[in-house]
């Protein structure tokens, strides 16, 4: 069993959230991009009256059809002002400042908590795509350092009166009143995207949530998770003004009305998910990218998207953990998987492919109504009993 952490982990419960491609598959019509956006934020609406955790927006530039949600603070605002009590999250902001400059992530964060009645998580990362990198003209080998570099000034500007100023190697910034300031105090939970071993050792040991974005069966997120438990065990230093030390793998989900049904449904949206996540990967197989090195093997990126791309039985889904497709009881037991291995937030990816609206509100109402109320009535505490 996992130990305890120093902050008294495990406590919560485990929650079921969102998150979103804004993935929009061809052919397209006028209304394609307008419909992905405004089903989205309808699936939202009905995951706040369920009793969701939480809806998260990535953010992507230039990867067309994989996803098109290249300004998730909008669709955000746009899912806060529909809803009551589901968290919004960044997951996640692009901080290398070609991307954006740590200013205006401080700013666009804290009024999006505002706007939200103190609801927003906020997620940083570096991206991991040659597209978006060499789009921005951004050197893949700076990308972790101006990550680093700019990820700590956020706090400093959502806390201080007058943000005191910087003079780093990628910022340099005067003392300005950085405003607004968020609603939550000192500031939003941070969290980091996280698809590499190395990452979740950053991202526990700076103190901040992991966003396990890896989508590997269940053996490989067992391993991340004990890189970030020992990891965030040997935080002294947060990057935040607290540490957040939750981990939370995403999957593909499809709740059927049966197995069958399910893998029938979800088959499509898991291969088009996959083949579109190979080709993202594909400029940078077989080249020597210093900090990229884990994307540049053929072959696990071919493990990673063969496995989504050719469903196995419901049994061998459940039981590897790649998705969470099936009924409501094969999506429970999966969900069970996470929770003993000490998950605090599983992300499903509801929208993919050309999975339609209507499946897909079918989906969010059984896990809302059959799923989510039996691992509300599990407590962490089992697993330390």
């Amino acid at each position: 069993m996992w130990p305890l952490s120093s902050s008294g982990w495990p406590g919560a419960d485990m929650d079921i959230g969102l998150i979103y491609e804004l993935q929009t598959p061809r052919p397209w019509n006028e209304r394609s991009e307008h419909d992905s956006y405004h089903q989205a934020i309808e699936q939202s609406v009905l995951a706040d009256k369920l009793g969701f955790h939480s809806v998260w927006a990535v953010e992507h530039h230039f990867l067309v059809e994989y996803s098109h949600c290249s300004a998730p603070e909008i669709f955000l605002t746009a899912v806060a002002a529909k809803t009551e009590r589901i968290r919004v999250g960044h997951g996640v902001a692009l901080m290398p400042i070609p991307f954006n400059h740590p200013a205006r992530v401080a700013e666009r964060a804290a009024a999006l908590d505002i706007v939200s009645n103190g609801r927003l998580e906020v997620g940083t990362g570096r991206s991991i795509t040659e597209a978006e990198l060499g789009g921005f003209d951004i050197d893949p080998l700076d990308s972790r350092p101006m990550w680093e570099e700019a990820v700590r000034l956020l706090p400093k500007m959502w806390t201080q009166e007058v943000f005191e100023g910087f003079e780093g190697k990628y910022v340099t910034m005067p003392p300005r009143p950085v405003i607004p300031k968020p609603i939550q105090k000192p500031h939003p939970p941070m969290w980091m995207a996280c698809t590499q071993p190395d990452s979740f050792r950053v991202a526990g040991e700076g103190g901040l949530g992991a966003l396990a974005f890896g989508f590997g069966p269940l053996s490989n997120v067992e391993d991340w998770h004990k890189i970030y438990r020992e990891a965030s065990a040997r935080c002294t230093d947060p990057i935040g003004e607290f540490q957040n030390e939750r981990f939370a793998p995403a999957a593909i989900t499809y709740c059927g009305e049966s197995d069958d049904e399910a893998v029938e449904t979800g088959s499509e949206p898991a291969a088009f998910f996959a083949a579109s996540l190979s080709q993202l990967f594909a400029p940078w197989i077989g080249k020597e990218v210093k900090g990229y090195e884990y994307y540049t093997d053929l072959k696990r990126v071919q493990e990673i998207s063969g496995a989504l791309a050719n469903l196995p039985t419901p049994a061998e889904m459940q039981r590897e953990g790649y998705t969470l497709i099936g009924s409501p009881e094969t999506i429970t037991r999966t969900m069970r998987n996470y929770f003993e291995m000490g998950a605090d937030l599983v992300l499903g990816v509801v929208q993919a492919g050309h999975l339609p609206h209507d499946k897909i509100m079918a989906s969010l109402e059984r896990i809302g109504t059959q799923v989510i109320p039996e691992v509300k009535s599990w407590s962490k505490q089992e697993v330390t009993a």
